[in-house]
């Protein structure tokens, strides 16, 4: 397995890992808690890492969602809270969600052994959520903690050089959300208004970010040798199945 592969490989188990988290029952109820809305939780949640800076600035770092929906929610969460406050709270959902749910896991200590590789071998420009998050110290440091923070972290840098990628490919976010898998569909959930452009001319495009975002994960995965890489990526997945049951 090359470490392209292995960032490919990794991609759905890292954002299905991720998106466990945000779908818990503790996560949704931080975002009631502070008497935020889901979307102004998941934007100031996200990008709250960033600090005190303009909505332009985080719409720019998180690409996919369109710069309304980015301002309705940091604005909206400004009303009530720091949004650097809002990411400190879901740092520390993240660290017990992690003990609860990864703290059981066989392979935990090797999955935290292999994981801390790759994230120290990222190189951070021009990922500005990835370096901002991993800035962050963690409130625990429990094992299961720990893990939930490494692999948030590895996802961050996922989807850090996907817009790199993307736009290199001359794509705009827009027009890559409309030639993925989700289509129109993908682009109303994240806050684009039509109309939509024609996926049909995009779609080699898209495919081309795909392998550039690959190639661009996969130097941090270059710190794993071949036999690593396979035992990393179905520890993922064997973690995946456990999260799912």
């Amino acid at each position: 397995m090359t470490p392209e592969q292995a960032a490919a490989n990794a991609t759905s188990g890292l954002a299905g890992i991720v998106g466990a988290f945000a779908e818990s029952p503790q996560t949704l109820r931080r975002a009631r808690l502070l008497g935020l809305s889901g979307w102004a939780y998941h934007v100031s949640a996200r990008a709250g890492a960033l600090g005190d800076v303009r909505p332009e600035t985080v719409a720019a770092a998180l690409a996919f969602i369109a710069p309304e929906a980015v301002t309705d929610g940091w604005e909206a969460t400004a009303k009530t809270s720091e949004p650097a406050e809002v990411a400190t709270w879901h740092l520390h959902e993240l660290c017990t969600w992690g003990e609860e749910q990864l703290g059981g896991f066989p392979r935990l200590n090797r999955l935290l052994e292999l994981t801390g590789r790759v994230v120290a071998a990222v190189d951070a420009a021009g990922l500005p959520l990835f370096a901002a998050w991993q800035a962050m110290p963690a409130p625990s440091s429990a094992p299961g903690a720990q893990a939930a923070v490494l692999l948030h972290l590895l996802h961050e840098h996922r989807q850090g050089v996907y817009v790199i990628a993307v736009r290199a490919s001359g794509l705009s976010p827009l027009e890559a959300i409309i030639a993925g898998p989700d289509g129109e569909t993908g682009a109303v959930a994240l806050g684009w208004q039509p109309p939509y452009p024609p996926a049909g001319p995009l779609v080699r495009r898209l495919m081309w970010a795909e392998a550039v975002a690959c190639s661009l994960a996969g130097q941090a995965y270059a710190t794993l040798d071949r036999a690593e890489r396979l035992e990393f990526t179905g520890l993922l997945e064997s973690l995946g199945h456990r999260l799912a049951r």
